[in-house]
């Protein structure tokens, strides 16, 4: 009874009343766009200071984010609301679960500023073989076109060389488009961090991963880059356990939802930790006053550092009982591999060896891990990936 009464009644009653989601989703009065007006007063009411992490984070690691899709969509109906935390993984989950507003936060002021800064690239670029010029400056190879598959698209910019002048023009039309065309402020500081994270783009190219700058030259064109990690081109052409690849530049299709998506302002970037007292909090707010529901709360391996963290795990789930749920609203979180987390769950550890012994993402009802934590059942980080599938 650790926890008794740590929810709230208005947190409570989303666990009971099935069905919500379809209902709440019909009558949500969120926006069908955002002014660029209020895309950045939203940044401005939801953020916090920013804060550390160990690594820059540019690309995700994770190699089996996509095998939690096929049940996530059967599962979640679109028109919800999507919360992450990351980079450019979120675009995938975005895509496949076709939410009507997207919010990411991360502790690290980068991260936000990484995502205006595909705000800008996705709106400059009519397809995904312009999307990949921009982001890596690298001209655009020949014979591109709607119809290319992730193979062909990262193959032929694989070949490309870097083009010094390219990537200056692309870096002041990024600027452009988000301070003059938006109106958005951005310091002297975020300036600097949006040159130093669109060099990294194009200094390690479609072979960037995890371990920029550390793992330059050791990129293997097929795979993975030192260290193990996936690099950008063998995320964007990953596949569920089907074969299916959901990636955001996997079809056209995808890429111009995404794009249609971030040009209406319905992404919204905030500097947010998720043990903060602000956050989360402040969007759970919104949400309740749009009558808008959380379908699904991607989280990475968040939850593991928030164990190690004191009781930073507990104020995490105590912020997260503030967010407007149902029956449905999913967790999505990447586990690691052999490091005593406790039982894992079988479908991910039957995957573990197509994965080069990484484990896929799994995912968990918010509402029966929020009903543990408040039954005083949630006593280690193992507890969370047992209750995970």
């Amino acid at each position: 009874m650790r926890h008794a009464r740590l929810l709230t009644a208005v947190s409570f009653a989303a666990f009971v009343v099935a069905g919500s989601a379809a209902r709440a989703q019909s009558s949500s009065t969120l926006p069908a766009r955002l002014t660029d007006k209020e895309l950045w007063q939203l940044n401005a009411n939801f953020s916090e200071a920013g804060g550390y992490f160990r690594s820059d984070n540019f690309l995700s690691n994770e190699t089996g984010y996509q095998y939690v899709v096929p049940a996530l969509k059967q599962l979640i109906k679109p028109g919800g609301v999507y919360l992450g935390v990351g980079p450019e993984q979120n675009f995938t989950y975005i895509v496949a679960l076709q939410p009507k507003l997207a919010i990411i936060f991360d502790i690290r002021r980068g991260n936000m500023i990484e995502h205006l800064m595909y705000k800008a690239l996705f709106e400059l670029s009519a397809d995904r073989a312009d999307f990949l010029s921009r982001l890596f400056s690298r001209p655009r190879p020949s014979g591109l076109d709607a119809s290319s598959t992730p193979q062909q698209l990262f193959q032929a910019y694989g070949a490309a060389e870097p083009d010094s002048v390219l990537y200056r023009r692309n870096l002041a039309a990024i600027k452009e488009r988000l301070t003059k065309d938006h109106g958005f402020v951005l310091s002297d500081s975020d300036s600097k961090s949006l040159d130093y994270v669109y060099s990294a783009f194009y200094g390690g190219g479609p072979l960037i991963n995890y371990n920029y700058p550390n793992g330059g030259g050791g990129f293997n064109r097929a795979g993975f880059g030192r260290g193990g990690m996936p690099t950008y081109a063998s995320l964007q052409m990953a596949t569920d356990s089907a074969g299916t690849n959901w990636a955001f530049l996997a079809t056209e299709a995808n890429y111009r939802w995404l794009k249609d998506f971030e040009t209406k302002n319905l992404l919204v970037p905030v500097v947010g930790d998720f043990a903060g007292p602000r956050a989360i909090r402040a969007v759970g707010q919104y949400l309740k006053d749009h009558n808008a529901i959380v379908s699904a709360f991607y989280t990475s391996n968040v939850e593991q550092y928030l164990w190690q963290q004191g009781d930073d795990w507990s104020k995490y789930y105590k912020n997260v009982a503030t967010l407007p749920i149902d029956s449905t609203s999913s967790f999505i979180r990447s586990i690691g591999a052999g490091r005593g987390f406790g039982a894992v769950p079988p479908a991910a550890a039957a995957q573990q060896a197509r994965l080069g012994g990484r484990l896929p993402s799994v995912t968990s009802s918010i509402a029966d891990l929020l009903k543990a934590f408040n039954d005083g059942r949630l006593l280690s980080y193992a507890d969370v990936i047992t209750m995970s599938r």
